[in-house]
C-alpha cells in the first residue's frame, strides 16, 4: 500500500487535493507531430476533403482471451453482449459498483474467446484488476500507450492504427483496395487490401463523415502509411495528415466526452481494494483536475452513463453485472444531468484573451485549438449564480468558427438557454499547466450534442442519434 493510489491520497489529504495539485502538466498526445500543415487546415479536412489520423500511440490496448473472456467482459461492462458476434465492435463502458463511469474503450471481437480493447488507461487498469480480483479464467495482454515524452527513444507498439475519414475518403479506400471495398456496416469489421497487405477495417467516423479505422502489426506501419498516401495521390484526393494538436478537437463537433474522471476514489470493498492495487504512478494517481468547479467532494466530478448518453447501452436483461443495482436505482431520476454542447460567446472569449495584453493579473489563457489544461476538466456552469452543470472538454472548431465545450447540465436546462461558464480557477494550485490568473465569466449558449449537423444526422443508430 505504500506505493498505491490509497497512500498517495492519504499523503495529499484526499483525492481532491491530490488531483487539483497534480504536477503532471498538460495531457500529451504522444509521438505524432503537432501539425503536418496547420491545425486549421487539418480540421477543415474531415469536413471538406479527407483526413488521416495516426492513432497508433495515444491509446492503451488490452487483449482479453480465454474460456471466460466473453463472460468476464460482459460482467464488467454495462453493454449487452447478446448481439456481439464476430467481426463486430462496441463502445464498451464499465462502471463502479456505485454506477459511476470509469471510462470507455472500443472493443473488437476477433474470436469467440478473444477481444481487443482500445482506449484510455482507466478502463484498462480496471479490467486488469478485475481479472485478478475475481479469479477469472482469462489471459490479459497489456500494451500501454506510448510514453508522453519519449525523449528521442524508439517507440514500439503491438499494432499500428490509422483512421481515414471525410467526404472524399471513399475514393481513397477504393484506390488503396484496388477496387470497391465491401459494404461494411457501422461498427462492423471486414478485411480490405492496402497494397500487398490484407488488413482489418472498422466502419467508423469520429466527426460524422464516412470513415474506416484500420490496424495491423506495427512492423507494417511505414508501408501502410506510405501506401495510403500514394493511393490518395492516385485518386486525386487532398488527404491531409492530422497532427496531435487538431486530433482531439474533432470530438467537439461529434460530441464524445473523452476524459470523464474515473469514479473510483470513493467506495468500500472492491473499490477500496482497487485503490490499494493501483500504483502511485498510475493515471488515476498522477492525473489532474482543472477548472472552476472546485469542490471538496470528489464525487461532484463523477458522471454516470445516463449523463453521458450511454444509458441505451445498458443490458438490463443480463442477470448481473457490476453496477446494475446502482444504475437501476438511478434510472429515471431527475438528478441525472444530460449532455450538451456549450457555444462560448465570441465577445467574452475575445475579452478574456485581451487581458493577456493588459497590465495586472490576466484571465486564464484560452489555448487554441484545445483549451483543456488538465487530464479531466471541470468548469462550473451557472444560472443566476447557481451551479447547474459542468463543462468537461473545450476547444476551438475552425469548421464552426467557435469555441465549444462538452459537458452536462441539469434536466431543466434547454437548448438555446444562455448560461455562464466560470473560466479559471478560484485558488492557486500546484498544477504546472496553470499560470497566475483571475476568474472571468463567459456566456455560453446551450446547443445540441453533437454540435455538427452531419454528426447528428449521418451516424448510424447510436448515442449520437439517440440524443
Amino acid at each position: 500500500m505504500s506505493f498505491s493510489l490509497s497512500s498517495a491520497m492519504a499523503k495529499a489529504g484526499g483525492a481532491v487535493p491530490l488531483l487539483r495539485n497534480s504536477r503532471i502538466g498538460q495531457y500529451v498526445y504522444p509521438v505524432v507531430a503537432p501539425e503536418f500543415q496547420n491545425w486549421r487546415s487539418e480540421q477543415m479536412a474531415w469536413r471538406h476533403s479527407a483526413v488521416l489520423f495516426d492513432q497508433s500511440h495515444h491509446m492503451d490496448e488490452l487483449i482479453v482471451e480465454g474460456p471466460q473472456a466473453a463472460e468476464f467482459l460482459d460482467h464488467h461492462g454495462i453493454n449487452a453482449f447478446a448481439n456481439f458476434d464476430l467481426n463486430r465492435a462496441k463502445h464498451y463502458v464499465p462502471v463502479t459498483p456505485a454506477g459511476h463511469v470509469i471510462g470507455d474503450h472500443i472493443i473488437f471481437r476477433e474470436r469467440e474467446d478473444k477481444f481487443v480493447l482500445v482506449g484510455r488507461a482507466p478502463t484498462s487498469n480496471w479490467l486488469m484488476f478485475c481479472a485478478a480480483y475475481g479469479k477469472w479464467n482469462v489471459r490479459l495482454r497489456y500494451d500501454p500507450r506510448s510514453p508522453s515524452r519519449p525523449e528521442g527513444e524508439r517507440v514500439l507498439r503491438e499494432h499500428y492504427r490509422f483512421q481515414i475519414q471525410g467526404p472524399e475518403a471513399p475514393k481513397v479506400f477504393e484506390k488503396m483496395n484496388g477496387g470497391p471495398i465491401p459494404d461494411i456496416k457501422f461498427f462492423h469489421v471486414d478485411w480490405i487490401n492496402i497494397g500487398s497487405k490484407r488488413v482489418q477495417a472498422l466502419r467508423h467516423g469520429m466527426s460524422g463523415a464516412p470513415g474506416l479505422e484500420i490496424w495491423g502489426p506495427y512492423k507494417d506501419k511505414d508501408y501502410i502509411h506510405s501506401t495510403i498516401l500514394q493511393a490518395a495521390r492516385d485518386a486525386g484526393v487532398n488527404l491531409v495528415q492530422c497532427g496531435s494538436r487538431a486530433y482531439s478537437t474533432n470530438t467537439l463537433e461529434s460530441g464524445w466526452i473523452p476524459s470523464p474522471l474515473p469514479g473510483i476514489y470513493t467506495g468500500d470493498g472492491m473499490l477500496a481494494d482497487y485503490r490499494d492495487w493501483l500504483g502511485a504512478d498510475s493515471y488515476e494517481a498522477a492525473g489532474s483536475i482543472g477548472g472552476s468547479l472546485a469542490s471538496d467532494n470528489i464525487e461532484d466530478y463523477y458522471t454516470t452513463p445516463f449523463e453521458l448518453g450511454y444509458d441505451f447501452y445498458i443490458g438490463w436483461k443480463k442477470p448481473d453485472f457490476v453496477g446494475k443495482a446502482a444504475l437501476a436505482a438511478m434510472k429515471g431520476s431527475p438528478r441525472n444531468r444530460k449532455k450538451v454542447t456549450f457555444e462560448w460567446n465570441r465577445d467574452d472569449v475575445l475579452a478574456c484573451i485581451a487581458t493577456a495584453f493588459e497590465p495586472g493579473t490576466p484571465a486564464k489563457w484560452i489555448d487554441f485549438p484545445v483549451s483543456n489544461y488538465a487530464s479531466s476538466s471541470a468548469d462550473a456552469i451557472q444560472r443566476d449564480g447557481k451551479t447547474v452543470g459542468m463543462s468537461m472538454f473545450a476547444g476551438f472548431s475552425w469548421n464552426e468558427r467557435a469555441v465549444l465545450s462538452l459537458g452536462v447540465v441539469a434536466q431543466d436546462v434547454q437548448v438555446g438557454d444562455i448560461l455562464t461558464l466560470l473560466w479559471g480557477e478560484p485558488e492557486p494550485t500546484g498544477k504546472t499547466s496553470t499560470e497566475p490568473h483571475r476568474q472571468v465569466p463567459i456566456r455560453v449558449r446551450v446547443a445540441p450534442t453533437p454540435y455538427a449537423a452531419e454528426a447528428r444526422t449521418n451516424y448510424a443508430d447510436s448515442w449520437r442519434t439517440k440524443g
